[in-house]
This record gives C-alpha cells, sequence and structure tokens, in this order.
C-alpha cells in the first residue's frame, strides 16, 4: 500500500535525495533559474518554498535553520534572505514556477525549468 508516501524516490537513498535537493536549493538561490528534470523540478519546488517562507521572517533561529538546510552555504543564505525574500515579500505562497521545457535529448528524459516568480 501506498498510505502516505508523498515523495518521490527518484531512485537513490535517503541521505543523497536530501543532498540532490540541497544542492539544488543552492543553485536556485543562486541563479533564481535551472533547469532540471521534471521529478527533480516537482520534488524542489515544497522544498524551496519552506525555506522561503521561513526566510521572509529574519531572526537568528530562521537563519540557522536555513543554514544547516544549505550545506552552511553563506553567500546562499544571505542571497535568500536579502533579495528572494524581499522580492516574495508580498506573496502568501508559489513562490516559484515549473515550465515544462521539453525532452532532454541524450535519454529522453523531461526536462523543465524552474524558476522564481517576480512581482
Amino acid at each position: 500500500m501506498k498510505h502516505g508516501l508523498k515523495q518521490r524516490k527518484l531512485n537513490r537513498t535517503s541521505s543523497h535525495r536530501l543532498a540532490l535537493l540541497k544542492n539544488l536549493s543552492i543553485s536556485l538561490i543562486k541563479h533564481e533559474t535551472i533547469t532540471t528534470t521534471t521529478e527533480k523540478a516537482k520534488e524542489l519546488r515544497p522544498f524551496i518554498e519552506k525555506l522561503v517562507t521561513k526566510a521572509k521572517k529574519d531572526n537568528l533561529s530562521n537563519r540557522k535553520f536555513i543554514l544547516s538546510k544549505l550545506f552552511n552555504n553563506k553567500e546562499a543564505c544571505q542571497k535568500l534572505f536579502s533579495d528572494i525574500s524581499d522580492q516574495q515579500k508580498d506573496r502568501n505562497g508559489g513562490y516559484t514556477r515549473i515550465i515544462k521545457k521539453g525532452n532532454r535529448f541524450g535519454d529522453f528524459a523531461h526536462t523543465s525549468i524552474i524558476q522564481f516568480v517576480k512581482n
């Protein structure tokens, strides 16, 4: 039975999957738009939206929490708190958008662009 299974496994162990989400979120914060497979983008969306929601309220505990989720990457954390949280200040959710791009040439995987929504 599949009761309570909400995440995709992405053919990885749980630690590898968590590391993948952390690395994708760092890349998304730094570049504000990335191209990845559709399944990875759909898994990244709730992960990054929780971080943006925390970043909108700037205090020490939220900074420590987000630093722990981003492999202690200080420049990504700083950009999240200064730039991205200011852009998303008026939104109550839906900070990211997924645009389907097509299939990748090598393995024909479905690819998508995930990016932050601008006001």
